[in-house]
């Protein structure tokens, strides 16, 4: 018995010894493999959840072979694609919560947990109860470089894998530099496009378009997903037991979504055509969703991430938010907001403004009036965002006595009217920030362009200048708004006729409209003197002012100036410093730039606030904090230049009068008080005021370079004519024409000469208003 449990106790001892020695080998197998991956499981006390310990997984890529040397199995039937879903409404949040958790795009919820494996190189699989709803990498907003993105093969340079971003636009010829996506150089199923997120990163899905053009369709019908740690072994994303095959598009420009069955964590992600369009060519634009992961170990990313230390509400609000949003700011500080709106969208929503004035709702003399204008375009709510923004900011530093705010409230009268086309906006809203496309509500509900429907005066102005008609029957301000675009039947949007109303009736000194899917800052003329052109720089009388106002949003926005970044599209704007001439860049007639400076006193410009046009709501701290001071410094130049009233000799102020400067032939008036402003570089000017009835005045007002308006006033004294008929109107009586007079009194004398009576010899000439004699003197009585 002895014996056999010592041979017992001998054989269990050999297994044991022949069990570790395998456990060692495995270990060694471990140890010997690739940095990153070893990287990425010391990475698991920073996952947001726990996960258990990853295995292997199997692939069939051996490492250091690239994927195209393979050939791969026949696609599968493309399975369906995951349909954008609409937004959940939500409530006002006021704890802003981290990046990814508050997405405006709901991906579907799944709980299983897919496993795979390979030889020493892996990616592994991120266990979730929830599926977590990750942002944008950043393609569409640029964040990732040019550098960043690799493809198999390409066309040309114009079609490489740098111009594969979602919405990315193409220039106006073909062929050229910056064509509308990437497009692989042979149609096989060899082709992918890579992108090299830099650090480890949960990706949960993949967004595609095809490309941009206006002759040609190309796009992929559904393609493959495979992750990499080091972008030469590969984990294709499986479906069960085989590579899971994605649904593409079926348009170019409606971009769908494909969430992963389950998050991926890597550094490399590669999309892989299986089919396209049967007459077309492989061509994509795409933007993956995934959330980067802590790591400790790269000081530089921690350090490049932008953060704010402004506590607003960071989100997207629809019209009910938005209404909301005011309404709490209104509450916050009573004492210098008021909630107006200025007319009704064509489906019946409120246009909302929020006045900020020290003394809100009325006209003070001598304090200029501003306003931002946003949302003219539905799709472009980066603008809308920035102004709800801007209203909270400007409250809550007020509040807190922040001495620049608090003079800028105390001396401006400022207008934020945040949503001009709420119809368009909640089109987009329902899209969603990645699912909307370029162009989903850009127009109002009844198809209008609103940015350009404004009557077109330039060819009014323009047609009289060559004609010589200036100013006899055209002025060069305040010209009058053509009768047929004032009837009913006009193609006039009723917002378009709101904002003309509103800035008919508050004498603006300045104004901003926002907009987006660009980075520059846009001055008039927007529309080409010169028939048949495109494209001609068309500068006003005002050029130089146009360009400094420009300037100085541009020069303190954090990326506009910066010659170091991409272009958004296919335009580079940093020969002119971030600023444009609008006609010199695309001619626009009838935009609200060129009918404000024509028709009223507003200098007012085009601000374009971002590449993209819709960004994710983990995007907005970052991209108020590129636009803060510049919509702070923009409202502080509505202060430059000259101001003052004009007066008659009792004190009272003089509306409608014109104010000439010297050099300029553009001429503004004053407000119903009498006052007004006059944006102008420094210098000196000799300044002409003249009001009809009075005699004009003439004097030199100088302009420092220190931010304030120089005061320059003017007292008119009334003319001779002027001061008869005020006489006669007090008297109750109508003045008389003196010429008239005489004329009557001379002709009595001469009757009375003649006894009062003529016969038919004589008669009196209607011209002269003489008597003249027909025949001889005998037919006069005597």
């Amino acid at each position: 018995m002895a014996r056999r449990g010592v041979a017992a106790l001998a054989m269990t001892l050999a297994l044991l010894a022949a069990t570790l020695a395998w456990a060692g080998t495995q270990a060694s197998i471990l140890e010997d493999a690739d940095y990153d991956v070893q990287e990425t499981w010391s990475r698991e006390p920073y996952y947001t959840h726990p996960e258990p310990e990853p295995e292997l997984f199997s692939t069939p890529v051996s490492p250091g072979t690239r994927e195209e040397g393979r050939e791969p199995p026949a696609p599968k039937p493309p399975k369906k694609a995951t349909k954008p879903k609409k937004r959940p409404k939500k409530k006002l949040a006021p704890v802003t919560p981290p990046p990814g958790q508050n997405s405006n795009r709901k991906g579907a919820r799944t709980r299983s947990f897919e496993k795979a494996a390979s030889d020493g190189q892996s990616a592994h699989v991120a266990q979730e109860d929830v599926r977590e709803s990750c942002p944008p990498i950043g393609l569409e907003t640029l964040k990732i470089t040019d550098f960043q993105l690799h493809a198999s093969t390409a066309k040309r340079y114009g079609l490489g894998a740098h111009r594969g971003r979602l919405n990315i636009q193409a220039g106006i010829n073909e062929n050229d530099f910056y064509d509308g996506a990437w497009c692989a150089g042979r149609n096989d199923l060899h082709q992918w496009l890579e992108v090299d997120a830099r650090r480890l990163t949960k990706f949960t899905g993949v967004i595609t378009q095809g490309r941009n053009s206006l002759w040609l369709s190309d796009w992929v019908t559904s393609y493959k997903v495979m992750v990499s740690n080091d972008s030469h072994a590969w984990v294709t994303v499986k479906d069960g037991s085989g590579d899971m095959i994605f649904e593409g598009n079926s348009e170019k420009e409606i971009p769908v979504l494909n969430e992963l069955p389950s998050p991926m964590v890597a550094r490399y992600i590669r999309i892989n055509p299986q089919s396209w369009l049967d007459s077309g060519s492989i061509c994509m634009r795409v933007e993956i969703l995934g959330c980067p992961l802590p790591d400790p170990n790269n000081y530089y990313h921690g350090r490049n991430e932008m953060t704010t230390t402004d506590d607003l509400d960071f989100k997207h609000h629809n019209y009910k938010e938005m209404r909301q949003l005011m309404k709490v700011v209104n509450e916050m500080c009573p004492n210098i907001t008021r909630i107006y709106n200025i007319g009704k969208s064509h489906q019946g929503l409120k246009l909302y403004a929020v006045e900020i004035s020290d003394h809100p709702g009325e006209h003070e003399v001598g304090e200029p009036e501003f306003h931002y204008i946003a949302g003219a375009h539905g799709n472009e709510v980066l603008g809308r965002e920035l102004m709800l923004l801007l209203m909270q900011f400007l409250c809550q530093e007020y509040l807190s006595g922040n001495s620049r705010i608090v003079r800028l409230v105390e001396e401006t009268r400022i207008h934020i009217l945040p949503s001009l086309n709420p119809d368009g906006y909640e089109k987009a809203y329902e899209g969603g920030s990645e699912l909307g496309g370029w162009s989903l509500g850009r127009w109002t509900q009844e198809g209008i362009d609103i940015n350009n429907n404004f009557p077109d005066l330039n060819t009014l102005l323009w047609e009289a200048q060559d004609r010589q008609n200036i100013p006899r029957r055209v002025p060069n301000h305040y010209i009058t708004i053509p009768e047929w675009f004032l009837s009913e039947n006009a193609t006039v949007a009723v917002e378009t006729r709101a904002v003309i109303a509103w800035m008919e009736k508050i004498p603006f000194v300045l104004g901003g409209n926002l907009q987006g899917g660009e980075l520059v800052v846009a001055y008039p003329y927007d529309m080409v003197r010169s028939l048949w052109k495109t494209q001609e720089h068309t500068p006003t009388p005002d050029d130089h002012v146009f360009r400094w106002l420009a300037y100085s949003y541009a020069s303190t926005h954090r990326l506009m100036t910066d010659v170091r970044r991409r272009v958004c599209h296919t335009e580079d704007f940093q020969k002119e410093d971030g600023t444009v001439n609008g006609a010199s860049w695309h001619t626009v007639a009838g935009s609200l730039n060129d009918f404000s400076y024509l028709h009223t006193n507003c200098f007012e410009l085009s601000i374009y606030v971002g590449c993209d046009k819709y960004p994710h709501e983990s995007e907005l701290p970052e991209e108020w904090e590129n636009n803060r001071e510049s919509l702070i410094v923009f409202m502080e130049q509505v202060h430059r230049g000259i101001k003052g009233i004009v007066r008659e000799l009792h004190g009272k102020g003089i509306p409608n009068a014109i104010i000439s400067v010297e050099g300029i032939d553009h001429d503004i008036r004053t407000a119903s008080d009498g006052d007004y402003w006059r944006l102008l570089n420094p210098g000196e000017y000799v300044v002409t005021a003249r009001a009809e009835g009075f005699t004009a005045s003439t004097k030199n007002c100088m302009v420092g370079y220190d931010m304030g308006a120089t005061r320059c006033d003017f007292t008119l004294s009334k003319t001779n004519l002027a001061r008869i008929r005020e006489i006669m109107e007090k008297f109750g009586k109508q003045p008389v024409s003196l010429p008239a007079r005489r004329l009557k009194l001379r002709g009595r004398k001469r009757r009375q000469r003649w006894g009062g009576m003529c016969y038919d010899e004589c008669r009196l000439d209607v011209v002269t208003h003489k008597w003249l004699l027909e025949g001889p003197e005998t037919g006069f009585r005597e």
